[in-house]
């Protein structure tokens, strides 16, 4: 039988031409100075008067590169990693020049191949709701951190409609909305039935966010803090449209430095 892991790699294999037109048009619109602006703030913010060369910056889940180009844009030191090797070879087409600067490497979020402290960011969009033991993943990555590095990890409740009658009502007013007015709907096809199969086995599915991340964070000893409107900043009108049930939030941690 096929693990998760397996499932998922072959499902976003299937996706990466797609899920890399999306971040291309991403980075051809306003978006790419909205996700930008944000991460220069977030990063820069907590280590005032470093240069970016000196930060080192880790994406855990690139997918087709977005992060990681506009990571490299600001002149941080970036690794990218993924688990699906499609994802990667998009990654690398969508960062032209720029791939020569980007380490990217195949990698599983949960079981990094890299040393203890390698890292002074780590950063994540869309990805945690998707492993099947994310607190595994929250600890490997704080494994990683340097003392007084943040993780900043970006994710919504996606699926949570499969679970919650209230959050299907939501989900289902979400399709006509997008209908109504006449814009692509990121949620009916291209396999998302299969999607929505791993989605009902994998932990985070059914768990409210992102109380669960701060408590679990927390619990290993990082200073945590949530920020629920930051869609509001970061996401596109249609996206406030496509994805109204389930808001996007901002997850921070800082890892405390030993007294």
């Amino acid at each position: 039988m096929k693990t998760i892991i397996d499932e998922n790699r072959t499902y976003w294999t299937g996706r990466a031409s797609s899920y890399s037109k999306e971040n291309r048009q991403e980075l051809e619109t306003n978006q790419h100075c909205v996700w930008r602006n944000c991460l220069a703030r977030e990063i820069k913010g907590h280590f005032p008067g470093r240069a970016p060369e000196e930060i080192r910056v880790l994406e855990v889940g690139t997918g087709p590169g977005f992060f990681a180009i506009l990571l490299c844009e600001l002149g941080f030191d970036v690794t990218a990693v993924d688990l699906t090797p499609a994802m990667l070879e998009e990654a690398k087409k969508n960062a032209g020049p720029l791939a020569e600067k980007i380490r990217f490497m195949e990698m599983n979020a949960e079981m990094l191949d890299f040393e203890d402290e390698s890292f002074d960011v780590i950063v994540s969009r869309n990805l945690t709701w998707n492993l099947p033991h994310p607190c595994k993943a929250y600890v490997e990555w704080s494994r990683v951190l340097s003392r007084e590095g943040i993780i900043i990890n970006f994710d919504a409740n996606w699926y949570a409609y499969l679970y919650d009658e209230e959050a299907q009502k939501a989900y289902e007013e979400d399709r006509f909305n997008s209908a109504e007015c006449g814009i692509e709907d990121r949620n009916i096809g291209e396999n998302f039935d299969v999607m929505e199969g791993i989605a009902r086995r994998i932990p985070l599915s059914s768990i409210r966010r992102p109380a669960w991340d701060r408590k679990v964070l927390t619990r290993h000893g990082l200073l945590a803090s949530v920020n629920e409107t930051i869609w509001e900043e970061v996401w596109s009108e249609e996206e406030k449209i496509n994805f109204a049930s389930t808001p996007m939030f901002m997850v921070k941690a800082i890892k405390r430095a030993i007294a």
